[in-house]
């Protein structure tokens, strides 16, 4: 299961336990005022504000900061936030996307980059680690929607390429032009999915060690906790033996 090891488990359970909600719910809002101000502001005629909306009331974000946050993108003051990607290697040269929105590029290259040189690792240009990741679309659920078979089952019927189930749930890949179609299917199966959204894939893993392992989550924690940082996204892999290392 190549996307979801036991030591990207810990480091999820860990980052759900410590986020501040205020902080997640500024990333889910700027997310869903950029989608709302680059097509319409109504989510039936716009499938990014759609997906945003969808990912937003899966975190418990109110109805009330959703409309708001759509509102924010028709008002003369709202901000305009720039979509960037910085590319980069982390600790035991595991390669790492991060995704911003933001209204200050300098700003947040300057903090992207001293992130990385902090813990272990080094900005690169551009396309520099893309070329080893797919863009495709990731659909969630909970593990309590039912068992593996289930899920595998319902996935091919509705169109996917692929299904990775754990502990926490099951992640069910499309293409990213399919992801819609996909999501619509399943929904229909399965319920309303935890999240939709398209992501950073690797094509290969990288292993390291639990040394290497905890200085690569401290840089991704770090990314995360950037108000102008969206996603993050890496390739590591790690043993059994080093993630409970980690976890002790």
């Amino acid at each position: 299961m190549a996307g979801h090891s036991h030591a990207k488990n810990i480091m999820h359970r860990k980052g759900k336990s410590d986020a501040i909600r205020s902080k997640i719910f500024s990333k889910l809002a700027r997310e869903i005022t950029v989608a709302a101000k680059m097509g319409m502001p109504d989510p039936a005629f716009n499938a990014r504000l759609r997906l945003a909306v969808t990912n937003a009331r899966s975190q418990s974000m109110p109805k009330d900061n959703i409309d708001r946050a759509i509102k924010k993108a028709s008002g003369a003051d709202s901000e305009n936030y720039d979509e960037i990607r910085y590319e980069g290697y982390g600790p035991g040269g595991v390669a790492v996307i991060v995704e911003a929105l933001t209204d200050n590029r300098n700003r947040t290259a300057s903090n992207v980059r001293s992130y990385f040189s902090k813990n272990g690792g080094a900005l690169g240009e551009t396309g520099s680690v893309g070329f080893m990741f797919d863009r495709v679309g990731e659909i969630t659920y909970p593990a309590k929607v039912g068992s593996e078979d289930k899920v595998m089952e319902a996935a091919i019927e509705a169109g996917a390429d692929d299904v990775e189930s754990d502990e926490e749930g099951h992640y069910i890949y499309t293409s990213f032009e399919g992801m819609a179609e996909v999501s619509a299917a399943l929904e229909k199966v399965l319920g309303e999915a935890e999240s939709v959204k398209a992501i950073w894939r690797p094509q290969n893993q990288t292993p390291i060690d639990a040394e290497k392992g905890a200085t690569l989550m401290k840089l991704i924690a770090t990314l995360e906790e950037d108000d102008d940082v969206q996603n993050v996204y890496s390739n590591f892999d790690m043993s059994e033996e080093d993630a409970a290392k980690l976890e002790a």
